[in-house]
């Protein structure tokens, strides 16, 4: 199936669409910085593009690390994102009381992978209205997000995509499984890989580590598979970001990396 977001296809065959932005919001500076300089490289290349940030990252290894500006105001920067740039936004949700604030800015809730089975989660972000981009937990099977598509449509709502971010492969370490992609857009749902968490070592020492150098080969692997979306982390200086610095991609290496998804993409649509 295709889920329609403005003038945006997603799904059943048709172009790859980016979602893309920083990790979290970290001032509003950087914030339209990397908007600005993200879509102009999706409007060079022609590639649909949802900015992506976190009004708040409420999973953090450590209780010293940096969890938000202040939801409001996270929030109101988004919304201004999406006024000045003319881009859709995707944010995540953690709390059911959160949805409702969320859902006035984001045209996309997502459902973070720890919280995939959360049912009183998944029937309010359903509930919403919204399109519900639903992360397949490290710790499911790719079949096994049938019940969270469920739980959604029980509410009504169908326009639910499912992302893959890499499966737990021992202690501090996740893999990839390229057939979990296949597996869950027989589901009947869009799919779309997440190649900058997927590169996470979580929690390998106060903080989740990560290996950026397999952010492109990740990628370009997932668009030979066929995607419907990629979700990639930008930054403008990754080693600085306040969230995920070890697993953001160079916003400088972005345009590079799309052009080379995107022909993938040509081959495997055939458009």
């Amino acid at each position: 199936m295709a889920i329609k977001l403005n003038n945006i296809l997603i799904g059943d065959n048709n172009p790859l669409v980016l979602i893309a932005g920083p990790c979290v919001v970290e001032s509003k500076e950087l914030t339209f910085y990397t908007a600005e300089r993200a879509k102009n490289v999706t409007d060079k290349l022609g590639i649909p593009y949802i900015f992506k940030s976190s009004y708040k990252k409420a999973n953090r290894t450590s209780l010293g690390s940096f969890t938000t500006l202040g939801i409001q105001e996270s929030l109101e920067i988004l919304g201004e994102v999406k006024e000045k740039f003319s881009l859709p936004v995707l944010t995540d949700v953690h709390t059911v009381e959160e949805i409702k604030f969320a859902s006035a800015v984001a045209d996309i809730l997502q459902i973070p992978a720890f919280l995939c089975r959360q049912t009183d989660l998944l029937l309010a972000a359903g509930e919403s209205g919204k399109i519900i981009n639903i992360k397949k937990g490290q710790f499911l099977a790719p079949e096994d997000m049938k019940h969270a598509i469920d739980k959604v449509k029980s509410t009504g709502n169908s326009n639910i995509m499912l992302t893959e971010r890499g499966t737990t492969f021992g202690y501090h370490n996740l893999v990839v499984d390229m057939r979990s992609l296949v597996i869950m857009r027989e589901l009947g749902q869009p799919v779309v890989m997440d190649a900058t968490h997927s590169v996470q070592m979580p929690s390998s020492t106060h903080k989740s580590g990560g290996r950026p150098e397999f952010i492109k080969p990740l990628a370009k692997a997932a668009a030979g598979v066929g995607i419907d979306a990629l979700f990639l982390e930008v930054h403008p200086d990754p080693p600085n970001a306040k969230s995920d610095a070890d697993s953001q991609l160079h916003l400088d290496e972005l345009e590079g990396l799309l052009k080379d998804v995107l022909q993938i993409d040509k081959i495997v649509k055939n458009y």
